[in-house]
């Protein structure tokens, strides 16, 4: 029903930037809660940033506060996560989620079964 397809992936420089494009493919876009997790070599996916369906609310875990920002622009399908003073061990592959439900909340956007649709991944590296 939704396709999500990443892009600005790419290797850069401890403390460089990137931005990351999430375009969604379908219908009623603005309906759905958005995500970017990432997941590295031997590591479980992990939750790096949310935004709700008007984009007026966002979460970061902690280990990205302060650095990323994630955005939305529901008129253009696309979701963003900019990426500022990056580091070695942000270096992950990076997959935007879309969930349909209707909470917005910590408890929920944590739970990787709650999103109904996943992107291909796209991969970050941040060398040293």
């Amino acid at each position: 029903q939704v396709q999500l397809v990443e892009s600005g992936g790419g290797l850069v420089q401890a403390g460089g930037s990137l931005r990351l494009s999430c375009a969604a493919f379908g219908r009623f876009f603005s309906n759905y809660i958005m995500a970017w997790f990432r997941q590295a070599p031997g590591k479980e996916r992990e939750l790096v940033a949310a935004i709700n369906r008007g984009g007026s609310n966002t979460y970061y875990s902690d280990s990205v506060k302060g650095r990323f920002t994630i955005s939305r622009d529901n008129a253009k399908n696309m979701v963003y996560l900019q990426m500022n003073s990056l580091k070695p061990e942000d270096t992950a592959v990076y997959y935007c989620a879309a969930d349909a439900g209707h909470y917005f909340s910590d408890y929920r956007i944590y739970d990787m079964k709650s999103y109904d649709y996943w992107g291909q991944g796209t991969q970050v590296t941040v060398s040293s």
